[in-house]
């Protein structure tokens, strides 16, 4: 018979006292946990009015509104609507323009220093003019940057060096100390470097891990003659310098691929015509841990022209021109846009140079300027002030010229970045970014696990604490796969996926491989490891689709089909020690309506002809790599 220790007494527990069939340390499984626990969501890229084509498209809503709204508090819009998130976020990273803060104050304002100059005049009375002419203003406006010819002595007053800047900039800074507040909510201090070159988008937001203090001793970086510059590797260098400076830290990542026209992700050559060396991937690798795979314009994982073989490449695919639809695409471009297609290519280049440029982790925004962070299809306020709410928003065209459209049903109502941080302070989800232990999705806020190693077994997942033994036998996404363990045949991967609480039932999930073979070529598989409803492989391999329960007139969809949750342990069944490869998951829910649907719901509109008006979000994970013994 079993007693109770004494008062007094202690139980004294130890390994040797506990089953050797129970993994953990002690009787609480919790114990001595240094692992993060919970994901914390927010958004990398996010807009107000202090950006000039945010402020000239009617965005009146300044940053501070943006902190509030991204905490959960209720605004009124630009537009007069009232709105606010199911959830409030965890963190945000604001990421106003650097060229030009402040301008689109003084245009509105018909300031001197504006209207002084021909392009400024012009532009003011456009925007105080307001209606359609306001909106073809900031449409010129945009394009007039895009191309690289505004007046450069109207630009310097907005520039580095001007007082009228170095003020706006030091707002920026205490606006983000006045948000922040550690343990429960972050604020970065941050900035877009709005690189364009003939349209092709080149953008990077920059992202400070750092406080008021470090980030005063500097004023960004911008692309505007004759201080600024559009070449990356001015951008590195200028990263260098900050850190050099502060002793603080630093990073930028890039986004929308899809609208560079081939020169987000160079294999042979910089858009400049320097080639890429071993200089170029270094620098690269060290200041870009990250890249931005979905947003408002455009998912950018995958394209069906490069991944044939991939039924679910063709999502919210923007393939029409560059930024500004100035130039129209071609295929060829297309291989230098796509985050899959830059994972291999990062392998490519690694054998030849060393390093790996593209070795990134994925996040996901929204690229607002309404200073709404609002990535659910049923709150969703749109890309810029004139396409908030509206009857008639989907049916205008978002951009349309001689050479193609970008229909306006087309904007992605997407998304936000999950990060596996121990706290919620500046100092640990930058840490977490990092090391690339995030994941994106495209709205929804599903929870995602996802380790690799060389010994999972199907017991490590469904002991109902998959994260004790991720850390344990091997890495979280983000990492490098450890050196192979002795008798190991193939690299081992533990997913886990639990659906968003008030979101869709899971489809599938996916991990997709790229690897280099012995002949110097790329190559890549997706495998379905983990699915609902009991379905059954065909004999090639398909998996059934998991159905669809939308009624589009309602506006509404059932979790009668998929699950609440999918987890596995998979084994690369094609592995090769000697080819480098990457892997990542991806995982689907089942259908949903989009955006369009509720607008069409809500407002008693009919459909555009064409729209698609069904979708399946998804989350990416970041990838893990194996590199072969050298």
């Amino acid at each position: 018979m079993w007693h109770a220790p004494a008062v007094g007494q202690e139980w004294q527990a130890n390994e040797q006292a506990l089953s050797n069939l129970y993994a953990g340390k002690a009787y609480s499984p919790y114990a001595g946990r240094d692992f993060p626990s919970y994901p914390l969501w927010g958004d990398t890229h996010l807009h107000t009015s202090l950006s000039f084509d945010a402020g000239g498209f009617g965005n009146r809503l300044s940053q501070r509104d943006a902190y509030r709204f991204a905490k959960g508090e209720e605004v009124i819009t630009s537009s007069g609507q009232k709105a606010r998130l199911a959830r409030p976020l965890d963190w945000i990273a604001i990421t106003d323009h650097s060229d030009g803060m402040g301008f689109i104050d003084d245009v509105l304002a018909a300031s001197p220093l504006v209207t002084g100059y021909e392009q400024g005049a012009r532009w003011s009375t456009g925007f105080r003019a307001g209606g359609q002419e306001a909106v073809e203003t900031t449409l010129d406006m945009i394009t007039t940057f895009s191309q690289g010819k505004v007046d450069p002595d109207m630009f310097a007053n907005y520039s580095p060096g001007a007082r009228r800047y170095s003020t706006v900039w030091d707002q920026v800074i205490e606006n983000a100390e006045d948000a922040n507040d550690p343990g429960t909510f972050t604020a970065f201090i941050a900035f877009e470097w709005t690189s364009l070159v003939k349209g092709g988008n080149m953008h990077r937001n920059v992202i400070f891990r750092d406080g008021g203090d470090r980030a005063r001793q500097i004023v960004p970086l911008t692309t505007a003659p004759p201080v600024g510059t559009t070449d990356p590797l001015d951008l590195y260098a200028y990263l260098e310098a900050y850190e050099e400076k502060t002793n603080g830290s630093v990073m930028a990542l890039a986004h929308n691929g899809n609208l560079s026209n081939g020169i987000m992700f160079p294999v042979d050559a910089q858009y400049t015509g320097k080639a890429i060396d071993e200089f170029y991937v270094q620098q690269r690798a060290k200041w870009e841990k990250l890249y931005e795979i979905t947003q408002i314009k455009g998912d950018g994982e995958a394209h069906p022209f490069l991944s044939p073989d991939d039924e679910f490449a063709d999502y919210e695919t923007w393939d029409v021109g560059n930024l500004d639809v100035s130039e129209a695409k071609t295929p060829a471009m297309l291989q230098y846009e796509y985050a899959r297609e830059a994972l291999k290519n990062g392998l490519l280049l690694e054998a030849k140079l060393g390093t790996n440029p593209y070795k990134f982790g994925f996040s996901g925004a929204t690229d607002s300027h309404t200073s709404l962070s609002t990535a659910e299809e049923n709150n969703f306020f749109g890309k810029h002030a004139g396409t908030e709410p509206a009857p008639e928003r989907m049916q205008h065209p978002f951009m349309k010229n001689e050479i193609g459209e970008i229909a306006g049903w087309q904007q992605v109502s997407s998304g936000y970045t999950a990060v596996w941080a121990h706290e919620n302070t500046r100092a640990s989800i930058f840490d977490a970014m990092d090391r690339k232990e995030i994941y994106a999705t495209t709205g929804p806020r599903m929870i995602v696990r996802f380790f690799g190693g060389w010994e999972f077994e199907a017991a490590d997942v469904n002991s109902r604490e998959p994260a004790f033994r991720g850390y344990e036998k091997g890495v979280p996404m983000g990492g490098d796969l450890p050196p192979v363990s002795e008798g190991a045949q193939a690299p081992s991967f533990m997913v886990f996926a639990l659906r968003d609480p008030i979101g869709a039932n899971l489809d599938r999930i996916q991990i997709i491989k790229g690897w280099l073979d012995t002949d110097g070529k790329t190559h890549e598989k997706v495998f379905d490891v983990a699915w609902s409803d009991g379905r059954q492989p065909s004999s090639d391999g398909d998996l059934p689709p998991v159905g669809n329960t939308v009624d589009v007139a309602s506006a509404s969809w059932t979790n009668t089909i998929g699950a609440s949750e999918l987890a596995t342990v998979w084994t690369d069944p094609e592995f090769d020690p000697e080819q480098a490869a990457f892997y990542y998951a991806r995982i689907l829910e089942i259908p949903t309506p989009r955006w369009i649907v509720y607008d069409a719901f809500r407002f008693g509109i009919d459909l555009p002809d064409g729209a698609e008006t069904t979708g399946q979000e998804r989350a990416y994970t970041s990838p893990i790599w194996y590199t072969p013994k050298g």
